[in-house]
């Protein structure tokens, strides 16, 4: 485990909220804290995920761990509730239930029916595959963490950006220092933590850097239009090259830079230079 000391950075801009860069250096253990807290872990992957697992394994040095997640993988679903059928609950071992439905019905579910006590924190991932800029508005992963936030609870959404041969153990250890942080010291209200951390060994794991969103360029058609053997169309989204934009201190630049990226998250969506600007038009 790790704790956090301050660089000293050369000049003032480097020193400020969405640059910061932090040296890590070592620590035996996360303190015991004086009462067991209650956290609850869901995910989109599903239930069976192995970043689950070990996420789950790490949280229990910081409280006692419940599993509420979706009984498939439930990726790209954004942060949609189930309302138009009943939810089916399955108890697969102890504190773990597979859920019928998204990572949200599963946030839900956890903190109004299944856990026996209101968690103290929500923990989303341990993702297959980063969430950085945009990717925010469609992963469940992260929408999972909005909806803990919304329900009042201190949340944070943590994936590994790779594509296989994914290293769990890396951010599953940083997870749970992440935890043990945000019940010291809390979060701003309406405010969720969004992680992402480098598929990388630890040692080359430079830091962390607080961030700010990203954004992907599209370059190219984003739809692959193609024909089946009955002559009919069909289309696959996603297709086309992404690539981030080249803005400084964003969360695709810290990763790119092999440092882990905590980007924090707003409930408001308010564009507030708009309101002064749209209060003078006439519809």
């Amino acid at each position: 485990m790790y704790a956090a000391t301050t660089k000293e950075e050369g000049n003032a801009a480097d020193r400020r909220f969405s640059t910061a860069c932090y040296y890590l250096t070592p620590f035996p253990f996360i303190p015991k804290m004086a009462e067991r807290l209650m956290i609850l872990v869901t995910n989109d992957d599903g239930i069976h995920s192995k970043g689950i697992i070990l996420l789950a394994k790490a949280l229990q040095e910081v409280g006692d761990v419940f599993v509420v997640a979706p009984d498939r993988e439930k990726s790209a679903v954004a942060h949609s509730l189930t309302l138009h059928r009943p939810l089916r609950v399955e108890k697969i071992r102890k504190n773990f239930y597979a859920v019928d439905g998204t990572p949200a019905d599963c946030v839900h579910l956890g903190v109004n029916a299944i856990l026996p006590e209101r968690p103290r924190l929500v923990v989303s991932g341990i993702n297959k595959g980063g969430n950085l800029g945009d990717d925010i508005t469609y992963s469940g992963t992260v929408s999972a963490a909005f909806e803990g936030t919304l329900l009042g609870i201190p949340s944070f959404a943590i994936s590994l950006v790779s594509r296989s041969l994914f290293k769990f153990d890396v951010a599953a250890r940083f997870a749970a220092r992440v935890a043990h942080r945000i019940i010291e010291k809390g979060l701003s209200k309406d405010t969720l933590l969004n992680i992402n951390v480098p598929n990388l060994d630890e040692k080359k794991i430079k830091s962390y850097k607080i961030t700010q969103q990203g954004r992907w360029v599209h370059n190219g058609s984003a739809v692959i239009e193609k024909v089946d053997p009955r002559g009919k169309k069909y289309y696959w989204i996603g297709g086309g090259q992404l690539i981030f934009d080249k803005r400084r201190d964003t969360d695709f630049e810290a990763v790119s830079n092999s440092y882990i990226s905590i980007t924090p998250l707003h409930l408001d969506l308010t564009h507030y230079p708009s309101i002064g600007q749209l209060r003078k038009w006439r519809f």
